[in-house]
């Protein structure tokens, strides 16, 4: 199959990683210093060599505050019957952008980044495969992830956002609060450093998918329920209630198993 990533990222490099070796794959990129990091593949900077590859399927890997734009900039070159797909964690407007251009499509998320993940080892990350679109799409990215040991879950895209407000927004607004209040240790436990790990990786993240995901219209809820949370361990604190805080560690452990 001839496969043209967009974008040369870290996503994009590691798609191109896992797909060029068995089928012919061609990565673009407005930037041809990007383009450096790519190898066993075609390297594009233009539209015209866009036209002239055709390729079969198309893999959105540009960052998700151009991902509307990237697409938008290779439809006009690209044939008709080429399948359309996003690997973006935030799918805002995607789903209407989808039915308007007319070409089939289909959308995932790898559920995992070069932040944190190891990429050698995705055993215990997670992907998920949008169920609305082209049936051979999500048959070639489920058969992808499966190869990559990857726990495949298929949700619609109403579903998919639900998701990733609980599973994303949770730890983020969690790490934004430590950072916001922590002071740097001279020597630190391991819990702190562990946080302050985190806290560092997070905020390496681009800004606008921090915010899009924070502002994801299921976010508020879920922060609204840190609130109460921290509302009730505080009045627990204040308290010094021993049977009250037993109760709540009770509960937690509860919820962890």
């Amino acid at each position: 199959m001839r496969i043209l990533i967009l974008g040369a990222g870290k996503m994009g490099s590691f798609f191109n990683d896992v797909l060029s070796f068995q089928h012919e794959t061609a990565v673009f990129d407005v930037n041809p210093h990007q383009l450096r990091f790519v190898y066993n593949t075609y390297r594009f900077t233009t539209l015209d060599e866009i036209k002239e590859f055709e390729p079969e399927l198309v893999i959105n890997a540009a960052t998700v505050k151009y991902t509307l734009e990237a697409f938008r900039q290779v439809l006009p070159v690209l044939p008709k019957d080429c399948i359309l797909s996003d690997i973006a964690s935030v799918k805002t407007g995607l789903k209407a952008f989808y039915k308007e251009s007319g070409f089939r499509y289909v959308s995932t998320h790898p559920m995992f980044g070069p932040t944190f993940a190891s990429l050698n080892n995705l055993s215990t990350e997670n992907a998920i495969i949008i169920t609305e679109g082209d049936h051979l799409g999500r048959i070639f990215f489920k058969d992808l992830y499966q190869t990559l040991k990857l726990n495949i879950f298929e949700y619609t895209f109403d579903e998919h956002d639900e998701t990733v407000a609980y599973s994303l927004s949770i730890p983020f607004v969690s790490t934004f609060v430590f950072a916001a209040v922590m002071k740097h240790q001279d020597a630190p436990g391991t819990t702190f450093k562990k946080h302050m790990a985190i806290a560092r990786g997070l905020m390496s993240e681009d800004d606008y998918l921090l915010q899009e995901i924070l502002f994801n219209p299921r976010t508020p809820a879920q922060v609204a329920n840190i609130r109460t949370e921290l509302k009730n361990l505080l009045e627990i604190i204040e308290k010094k209630d021993a049977d009250g805080m037993k109760q709540y560690l009770t509960r937690l452990r509860e919820k962890l198993k």
